[in-house]
């Protein structure tokens, strides 16, 4: 998830966890606690792309760093506080859960997490987009509230806990309407004699009323959106995969791991002899049928030294025009 998402989910759990002790200090340290596992995207400064990708919600994003990591950083903060009530175990425990939360929300993303390094699976619930003003606004408003009442106050704990109540329903809700989604896309396949190979479903930027689905043929994709206010049958884009386009490329390493980072979903393009890796997972920067630039792409480029790896820059002028036709989008079709 976003920044501000994961700084407000630690404060309320440092809060839920050592409020009552320490005040707002927990607050602080439980926003701190969310924010570390976020610091693997150094990587970007010291690695090659690829790695960076593959560094990214890895070993800091663990059950594993979580165990490891709260009772070094509990140490640490207990070392500016001794004299306070609260124990070494008890900024420990604060930390434990602010480290933990992290990956377990990040799980219900598209990216997904490896919340059990060393182990390569990568949970990804799909449900929840990582910035949903939906999940972080409310809790946020809970937290400012709690905030402004003094530790060990009944109504400090009440409305940290109703900001942990409604955030989780919401995660529980997205799963419901993924369910109810995925159900709309397999019925509108079935009905229009669709045979595939998988499904995959996801929601569309910043809400959970837009759904977005990736469906695997023999020799294409096919990109089809569903709304809950949607009154006309669902339609799908197709996509060829190109993956003959790779050519001995794809026996390189780079590609290979490009390749499972992706779970087999990619399509690539080419344009004036430069060749594209595209991440099919997180879609095209728009519903213009004739959009051709993903979300996430690489160009792979082939130099001296081996295969050179460079993502596609986004700009804002693409977030901007994507807000708006999301908006046209999930009023319906």
């Amino acid at each position: 998830m976003d920044s501000l998402t994961q700084i407000v989910l630690g404060a309320a759990a440092g809060e839920a966890v050592l409020g009552k002790k320490v005040g707002n200090k927990a607050m602080f340290w439980g926003a701190v606690a969310g924010t570390i596992p976020d610091l693997d995207v150094m990587a970007n400064f010291f690695t090659d792309t690829v790695s960076a990708i593959e560094i990214h919600r890895g070993f800091s994003h663990s059950i594993f760093f979580a165990i490891l990591g709260a009772p070094i950083f509990g140490w640490l903060v207990w070392l500016l506080y001794k004299k306070q009530k609260a124990t070494w175990k008890d900024w420990s425990w604060l930390f434990f859960w602010g480290l933990f939360t992290h990956p377990l929300l990040d799980a219900f993303t598209t990216w997904g997490t490896q919340l059990f390094w060393p182990l390569k699976i990568r949970l990804a619930f799909q449900s929840i987009f990582v910035i949903d003003p939906l999940y972080t606004l409310p809790f946020l408003v809970f937290l400012i509230l709690a905030m402004r009442h003094a530790k060990g106050s009944k109504k400090r704990k009440w409305f940290n806990r109703w900001g942990l109540l409604l955030s989780t329903a919401y995660l529980v809700l997205g799963l419901l309407l993924k369910g109810l989604a995925y159900q709309e896309f397999v019925t509108a396949l079935e009905e229009q004699g669709i045979a595939y190979r998988e499904i995959d479903t996801r929601p569309s930027p910043f809400n959970t009323m837009l759904w977005m689905a990736n469906v695997e043929l023999e020799e294409s994709y096919l990109i089809g959106t569903y709304s809950f206010f949607d009154s006309k049958p669902i339609s799908y884009q197709q996509i060829p995969k190109n993956h003959d386009v790779l050519g001995v490329l794809k026996y390189e390493d780079k590609v290979q791991r490009l390749i499972t980072i992706t779970e087999g979903w990619y399509a690539i393009t080419k344009k004036d002899y430069n060749i594209f890796f595209n991440d099919l997972r997180f879609g095209l920067l728009s519903f213009d049928p004739n959009e051709e630039q993903y979300a996430f792409s690489y160009e792979l480029k082939e130099t001296e030294n081996g295969l050179e790896v460079n993502e596609v820059p986004k700009f804002r002028e693409d977030g901007k025009k994507l807000i708006f036709a999301l908006w046209e989008r999930i009023k319906g079709n």
